[in-house]
């Protein structure tokens, strides 16, 4: 009989023999790991082929397949769950403003910079290079896109050196150098260097006329020579950066400086951090408020030309933000697939359900646009010594950043509720990828500060309105929605009343129409159809997921789906 009970026992139920099981983990997905970022992602492999880049594909997707790994996907976790930390002296009392990282973070400097994301255009020019490179940012930056930040102002700072010669000369080897040196020590014990910015100030902000920060000359003044600098900056990105680019009011004007955080004698300069920033998102990376007590730095570019030099910078920063937005958005997309096409509810798979294909469908419209529209720009920058190309870069930069960074938000909200109650938990990637979602229409240059930049180019150079016509009318009779949106657009923009107060809805609609063209000649057909039905012909206010019936919603779905 007692053998008989225990036969029994192991026979019933787990609880039965357990007391502690209540039930088995079914009808939940797995995470989304061990996928190939680049050739995983037809847009993206289909734009670079496109967009003269080729060349780069083979080495592309071995980095989209190192990257894609769980273990590497987990870095970017961890860079945002160990923020950085702040110590304004050592222990025995000398100041350091020193920020210490999780070693995440520096393993994803660490790759970004050993992969030339920071410099590669700049020291292997050939064609393609800047698509190349957008590439891999666009990658990159799904892992993880606070640490972004340097390396973006690292990259985006070699134009405005260039500005001043003798400068360059000694400071942009070792910003271009694929090494990683994290070290708080002088720039002449490194091989390789980081570059900060450091513009706004508490009263003016994007108003950089309104700065009070002083440079005073230490003896012959102008171009190249040393000054020394007093104020404060309200924002500093990111400040473990070796040296910055720094605007301040010389005597002759605003102008623009390169401060290093050591002096050359390998004294500390005093460009002191007091506080790191508590920010929404772009958790990894460390910003500040920071004061300049005298601190040593050199006049790049003319005396009162600060603006124009840093702008060469702002031009690359900006473009930047549009390929982080787009990645943001291809993230957040392939999250939302991925959980659909293995979560079931009321009897089928989430994906295959119609009204979550129109959801979906309409996220991926938006993903693919958004990176159409990038690669376009990395295009142009390319060919920046053409002048039509040139034109082009000048508007359509201002335009993508003010678009595609507005886009975003939506498309990340959209995706997290398509997880549902798991896409708002922590230890998920939606909480992170919603964040900082907002994060890049704010930095350099909100919405406002984009569409006035659009107005004021088309002002000042008349020539980008009629690039940027030539441009979109190369899908002329591809789509009637488009030619009628281009044609009423032309009609409206003769009409010069009250241009800042219809600044938004203009600079919507050229968006959407540069977008739409880019579709209707590089994406499949019912793509681009579902675009320019969507975005050209809505109904009221477009919100995601009310695409009309004829869309064949499922193919745009398995065009999108991460592989």
């Amino acid at each position: 009989m007692a053998n008989t009970a225990q036969n029994a026992s192991h026979t019933g139920p787990a609880a039965d023999r357990f007391g502690a099981v209540t039930h088995d983990v079914i009808n939940q997905p797995v995470e989304l790991a061990d996928f190939n970022l680049f050739s995983g992602d037809r847009a993206l492999s289909e734009a670079v082929t496109r967009e003269n880049a080729a060349w780069a594909s083979n080495d592309l997707a071995d980095f989209g397949a190192r990257i894609g790994t769980a273990d590497y996907l987990e870095l970017g976790a961890l860079a945002n769950r160990n923020l950085p930390e702040f110590d304004t002296h050592d222990r025995y009392g000398r100041r350091v403003d020193l920020v210490r990282f999780h070693p995440s973070y520096h393993q994803l400097m660490k790759t970004s910079i050993e992969e030339g994301l920071h410099s590669s255009p700049w020291t292997d020019p050939r064609p393609g290079a800047h698509v190349a490179r957008a590439a891999r940012v666009y990658m990159h930056s799904q892992v993880e896109a606070g640490h972004g930040c340097p390396i973006t102002m690292t990259f985006a700072a070699v134009p405005s050196l260039m500005l001043q010669p003798d400068l360059a000369k000694d400071w942009v080897p070792k910003i271009t150098a694929r090494v990683y040196d994290p070290r708080n020590v002088p720039v002449d014990q490194k091989q390789g260097i980081t570059i900060g910015m450091a513009m706004t100030e508490k009263q003016g902000g994007s108003d950089v006329r309104a700065n009070t920060t002083r440079a005073l000359p230490v003896g012959t003044e102008g171009p190249g020579q040393a000054y020394e600098l007093v104020g404060h900056k309200f924002f500093v990105s990111a400040p473990m950066c070796d040296a910055f680019l720094v605007l301040a009011q010389a005597p002759g004007g605003l102008s623009c400086f390169l401060v290093p955080r050591w002096k050359p004698d390998g004294s500390k300069n005093p460009l002191q951090v007091l506080r790191l920033k508590k920010k929404m998102g772009n958790a990894s990376n460390a910003s500040s408020e920071t004061e300049l007590r005298g601190a040593l730095g050199w006049m790049v570019g003319k005396e009162g030309r600060g603006i124009a030099t840093i702008l060469e910078m702002v031009a690359m920063t900006r473009f930047d933000c549009m390929v982080g937005s787009s990645a943001g958005m291809r993230m957040a997309l392939a999250q939302a697939i991925d959980h659909c096409r293995q979560r079931a509810a009321f009897g089928k798979l989430l994906i295959d359900q119609p009204i979550m294909q129109n959801v979906l469908a309409d996220l991926a419209l938006e993903a693919e646009a958004a990176l159409t529209l990038t690669m376009r720009m990395a295009r142009a920058l390319d060919n920046r010594t053409d002048e039509a190309e040139a034109h082009f870069i000048r508007i359509g930069t201002a335009i993508g950043k003010y678009w595609i960074c507005k886009r975003t938000p939506g498309v990340a909200y959209e995706a997290m509720e398509c997880i549902g109650g798991s896409g708002v938990m922590e230890d998920g990637p939606m909480p992170r990828l919603f964040r900082e979602s907002p994060v890049n229409a704010i930095w350099e240059g909100s919405g406002n500060v984009q569409c006035l930049d659009v107005l004021r180019a088309m002002g000042r150079t008349p020539e980008t309105v009629d690039v940027y016509f030539a441009e979109v009318s190369r899908a002329k009779g591809g789509n009637r929605l488009l030619d009628a949106h281009i044609e009423a657009l032309k009609a409206d923009m003769k009409e010069t009343a009250e241009f800042e107060l219809r600044a938004r809805d203009l600079v919507d609609r050229l968006a959407t129409g540069l977008q739409a063209s880019l579709m209707v000649r590089h994406a499949p057909a019912n793509v681009a159809d579902a675009f320019c039905a969507s975005r050209l012909d809505a109904r009221g206010a477009h919100h995601y997921g009310a695409l009309p019936m004829r869309v064949d919603c499922s193919a745009i779905v398995e065009r999108a789906r991460p592989r």
